[in-house]
């Protein structure tokens, strides 16, 4: 093949993209272990977690739904389960941890169509915040996301959320952010500047990295 006859180097990422999209990568699952000791099991969501997510979503008290939906929003539709559990693992991601079967934390990015930037989010069970488990899916998710070309996270939090805004502090000290109301517009480089947030090379599978000291 001539040169000229060669692929660019984006089409080429294109195609790589294209192949692990709606594959499951296996290779994204960890143990965790929390500031509080408890060992716990970190993987991509997948179509068949629906029911869990259900269930995850009842427990959570209706400040933890507030905080996500920034509304009382007690039951999730079914389309925005299928939503939530249906990514194509490029450009939506989502992660799950769990304790034994039942889900404690959910991470996930949405790619803004056409750009390099992603929104993201995260929720984690009320008895399972203030150990580090929000900082840990922000970091994880931050790892995939830069291997697909996604350069900034945007997230909407309301202003007096000071747990979330926690975590995006200790993730970067480049957290741009804006007031509409009563809410916070934030964006940081996905590739963060803090040595507890900066984007590590991905745990083997089964290895038991400790998770940071967030407020999520």
């Amino acid at each position: 093949m001539s040169d000229d006859q060669r692929p660019e180097p984006s089409e080429v990422d294109a195609r790589d993209d294209d192949a692990r999209r709606w594959v499951y990568p296996a290779d994204q699952e960890f143990d965790l272990v929390t500031g509080s000791g408890a060992h716990l099991r970190m993987r991509p969501i997948r179509p068949a977690d629906a029911r869990r997510l259900v269930d995850f979503h009842a427990k959570l008290s209706s400040r933890s739904v507030y905080r996500r939906y920034f509304s009382f929003h007690p039951v999730l539709s079914e389309e925005e389960v299928a939503h939530l559990t249906q990514v194509d693992y490029v450009d939506r991601f989502g992660f799950v941890v769990l304790d034994d079967a039942r889900f404690v934390g959910v991470g996930r990015y949405d790619r803004i169509p056409g750009t390099d930037e992603a929104e993201v989010a995260f929720v984690v069970l009320d008895d399972f915040q203030q150990q580090g488990i929000g900082l840990s899916l922000l970091e994880h998710l931050a790892i995939v996301a830069a291997q697909y070309g996604i350069r900034t996270f945007t997230a909407e939090t309301q202003a007096d959320n000071r747990g979330m805004m926690g975590v995006f502090e200790d993730y970067s000290d480049q957290v741009s952010a804006r007031y509409e109301d009563e809410f916070i517009l934030v964006s940081f480089p996905v590739v963060g500047s803090r040595a507890v947030g900066r984007p590590r090379e991905a745990p083997r599978p089964g290895a038991s990295p400790p998770v940071g000291g967030a407020l999520c």
